[in-house]
């Protein structure tokens, strides 16, 4: 089987400093791409930043990589990550949206600063950096953006409701910017992932921090990268070296236009049978 590789693609990862990130970063450089990691402006105890020490790495196994230090949801982030690659490559291939924060807490007690905090950085900061990215991949007429999305927005999790807004609003945007994107050569599509990190792993029992490395997602998240990939507006669970696709689907329902409340609650099995079903959403065609 030929290779899948990224050769001179340049691709910009935020949150690149660790977990998912990172495993992104270190698997594209690994094929020959040109990688941008984002991180928190933040030096540990190793003194250097995560986006530093992610780059560090890189190099030394033979890659690519320069660091872009600063949280994605400061003022004027996306062009700064943008300008990043621009000066260093000279172009701009993928954008892996990745970076994220939790700030988890029952709905009746959480505080505006708390939904204000995973807003910016998921939503806001993923809009920012995607809209700073847009004009270079719509000019070039390519491009390959992958926006992150999670089991909590998809199906709602308990104590995560800051967090489920957040991804749940990156599905709209990522298939609505799909659409938008075909006729430039600009695919879109969604991860929802499932790994062992610094944000999951206290949640996660020990015995299973081995089989949901972040390295078994990674390869779901190159491929949607990849050149030959022809998807758009698709979203994709991966977790554990299982991948699957999500969907959003519509039932067939029941029809009556003179319904009334007393027709919906007698007809309420037929609207909510799931024998039949479409997916509403118009497939997403890449230019050849």
């Amino acid at each position: 089987m030929t290779q899948l590789r990224f050769d001179e693609r340049v691709a910009i990862i935020t949150g690149g400093g660790g977990g998912l990130g990172r495993a992104y970063a270190r698997l594209l450089a690994s094929r020959g791409g040109h990688v941008v990691v984002n991180d928190v402006n933040h030096k540990g105890d190793s003194g250097v930043t995560p986006a530093a020490a992610a780059c560090a790495e890189i190099t030394e196994l033979g890659g690519s990589a320069v660091a872009h230090d600063g949280s994605v949801a400061e003022p004027s982030a996306g062009e700064a990550v943008v300008r990043t690659a621009l000066d260093a490559f000279g172009r701009v291939d993928i954008v892996i949206n990745n970076a994220g924060i939790t700030r988890d807490r029952s709905f009746a007690k959480m505080s505006n600063q708390e939904i204000d905090e995973v807003l910016g950085v998921h939503l806001h900061g993923t809009l920012s950096v995607t809209r700073a990215a847009w004009g270079v991949l719509r000019e070039r007429q390519y491009g390959r953006i992958v926006m992150t999305t999670s089991v909590a927005g998809l199906f709602g999790n308990r104590g995560q409701a800051n967090y489920a807004s957040a991804k749940a609003g990156l599905v709209g945007l990522g298939r609505t910017l799909a659409i938008e994107g075909a006729k430039y050569g600009i695919g879109v599509n969604i991860i929802s992932p499932g790994a062992a990190t610094s944000m999951t792993a206290a949640m996660l029992p020990e015995h299973l921090h081995e089989k949901m490395s972040p390295d078994r997602v990674a390869p779901m998240v190159a491929y949607l990268c990849h050149e030959s990939c022809s998807l758009s507006g698709e979203i994709f669970f991966a977790a554990a070296g299982r991948f699957a696709r999500n969907l959003v689907v519509e039932t067939a329902g029941y029809e009556n236009p003179d319904a009334t409340i007393e027709d919906l609650a007698a007809h309420l099995p037929e609207i909510m049978d799931t024998g039949s079903w479409t997916v509403p959403a118009e497939a997403v065609q890449l230019p050849e």
